[in-house]
């Protein structure tokens, strides 16, 4: 047999850890905001930007210099003692590479110090299901070890040409799979894509209409990262995971940004990573439900309380397959409405 039995999966991989979930927690991971956490005055920051987020990361691996790896993980130990876990702000991290000389320190350091604190190791370069394994071992033995009492999920980035090819491998392959996030720049360079924009279109990626006689002729840009979103969308959907729009790196340009977290959250991504401040309100912005499609979903629930037949609002049927459009907007803004009362109020929850 090439995957293990139901009862199998969901055992503890190690003795004394603890059980995996079956289903995901419920919170809302709007934006997954990253912090470098071997400055001092970003450590400080940490408990206001938790205010203002719905997750935040402390990132350990691109970005972070060679020589400050060992400080952003002391750093981001020093962080999660701090941490009061019923803020209602998720807690993750994003480790090195499994082949780099700092992955190994950065997962036995954090769960040691830090596991009761930790909810999601983010895993950068997964290229398969072997990847995910090694890590849901890993994660095992060390919780057994310091008892912690919860299981760390492990979220995967989506940035190789083997990644995307075994996308939906990953995605099933630990009960510990929070979810996926596209990681474009990576992933561009692994294609071998003739870009060097994080993120975002390019001006000469598109399809130029038809000739009109002598008229100008118009490229209409299209979007490099659809392809590859909608397919990470259905293997996480399918899994029973969450999708995430990755880094956006262009932060001079928030029309744009907010154009590609846009594209991601009508595909069904949950959410998407902000880098920079000006972010957070796009993705708070752009990942929570309009208020004009909130109430008109509220009144297709309204309608139809059971979910079946067919009904008329405002002149357009609604039936069966409405309704599950429906409920999936009405709780997403149920989740945005618990945490942020201003939304609540618009949309009547």
């Amino acid at each position: 047999m090439s995957i293990k039995p139901p009862r199998k999966f969901f055992e503890p991989l190690a003795i004394g850890a603890p059980a995996p979930y079956r289903e995901l927690p419920v919170r809302l991971e709007r934006m997954i905001h990253f912090f470098p956490p071997h400055v001092e005055k970003m450590r400080a920051k940490a408990g206001d930007m938790a205010k203002n987020v719905d997750v935040l990361l402390g990132n350990l691996e691109d970005a972070i210099p060679a020589d400050a790896k060992e400080a952003a993980r002391a750093g981001f130990v020093e962080v999660a003692k701090a941490w009061n876990p019923e803020c209602g702000t998720g807690l993750w991290t994003r480790v090195n590479c499994l082949n780099s000389p700092w992955f190994l320190d950065d997962v036995t350091t954090l769960v040691a110090e830090a596991g009761n604190k930790l909810d999601v190791v983010m895993l950068p370069k997964v290229e398969g299901p072997w990847d995910i394994h090694y890590l849901d071992q890993l994660l095992a033995q060390l919780e057994a070890k310091h008892q912690v009492k919860r299981p760390i999920m492990i979220h995967a980035i989506l940035e190789t040409a083997l990644g995307v090819e075994n996308v939906a491998a990953i995605a099933s392959a630990s009960p510990r799979m929070h979810g996926m996030s596209l990681g474009p720049a990576d992933l561009a360079a692994s294609r071998g894509m003739k870009t060097t924009r994080v993120g975002g279109g390019h001006p000469f990626y598109g399809v130029l209409e038809d000739a009109k006689g002598e008229a100008p002729r118009t490229l209409f840009q299209q979007d490099l990262w659809h392809y590859t979103v909608a397919k990470m969308v259905d293997a996480c959907q399918s899994a029973g995971i969450k999708a995430f729009y990755g880094p956006f790196g262009d932060f001079s340009d928030n029309a744009a940004c907010e154009a590609q977290f846009r594209n991601a959250f009508l595909l069904g991504c949950a959410g998407a990573w902000s880098l920079h401040p000006s972010q957070i309100d796009i993705a708070k912005n752009v990942f929570s439900p309009d208020v004009a499609e909130v109430l008109f979903a509220k009144k297709i629930l309204d309608a139809m309380p059971d979910g079946t037949g067919a009904v008329m609002i405002d002149g357009k049927m609604q039936d069966d397959a409405t309704w599950k459009q429906a409920k999936v907007i009405v709780d997403l803004a149920r989740s945005v409405a618990a945490k942020d009362s201003v939304m609540a109020e618009k949309y009547g929850l």
